[in-house]
């Protein structure tokens, strides 16, 4: 286990220590101790290793991540995991807003609440909130699924295209060419692996399902898969 006192070896030292690793390292748990809110810790990290932040973070924590696991001991402000490629972020308190914007893959786990635009553009990340999520959440959502355990805020899915949704409690508004989708099999055995990979006890049955109609965009049903 390396350990590394942030106010003590600055943000500069800690992050490109953290890039230093390479896909080979033995050096594969970290720990991330004073981080006082700081902003842009372990961003832009590249290796199979595992973080841990000890405290709440500021913007942009854990952004471009590819492949490492991040458990943030704390809150998260603006832009965690923004453009995340893969890997998993885990997050103990809430979120800031725009959670996960951009993100192609990996995971981000919530274990509060998440603010508002959660998921923005999301591109393919999957994102599960066990509390609620503020307004315009997936704005413009592309692919990826988003999973809500609480309630969800105002516009939800606004102008999405493929992304999915899934939520467990009641849903404020739903934006512009959101609708309410029918839960079938595979979506009920998609939601429950999100679930068990988000270590999150729920039914899959009691979350309904909402998606894109399909107006504001030019689908073509040949080209499905692709969304």
């Amino acid at each position: 286990m390396q350990t590394v006192d942030l106010q003590e070896m600055g943000l500069r030292g800690v992050n490109a220590a953290l890039h230093a690793q390479s896909d080979d390292t033995n050096q594969t748990a970290w720990t991330i101790e004073n981080a006082k809110g700081a902003h842009a810790i372990a961003c832009g990290l590249d290796a199979p290793i595992e973080v841990t932040v000890k405290g709440s973070t500021g913007y942009y924590c854990a952004g471009m991540n590819q492949q490492a696991t991040v458990n943030i001991h704390g809150s998260a402000g603006p832009g965690t995991g923004e453009n995340i490629m893969s890997g998993k972020i885990v997050i103990e308190g809430d979120a800031s807003q725009y959670l996960g914007a951009t993100g192609h893959g990996g995971m981000i786990v919530v274990k509060g609440n998440a603010s508002s635009r959660c998921g923005i553009s999301m591109k393919g990340v999957n994102i599960v909130v066990q509390g609620n999520i503020g307004h315009m959440s997936a704005f413009m959502g592309q692919s990826g699924n988003l999973v809500v355990c609480g309630d969800a805020g105002d516009a939800l899915g606004d102008s999405c295209y493929e992304a999915r949704f899934f939520v467990r409690g009641s849903v404020k508004s739903l934006g512009a060419d959101c609708e309410k989708k029918e839960m079938r099999e595979e979506h009920l055995t998609l939601l429950q692996g999100l679930l068990d990979e988000a270590g999150i006890d729920a039914d899959p049955k009691d979350f309904t399902r909402y998606g894109s109609a399909r107006n504001l965009y030019n689908f073509d049903v040949d080209n499905a898969a692709a969304y």
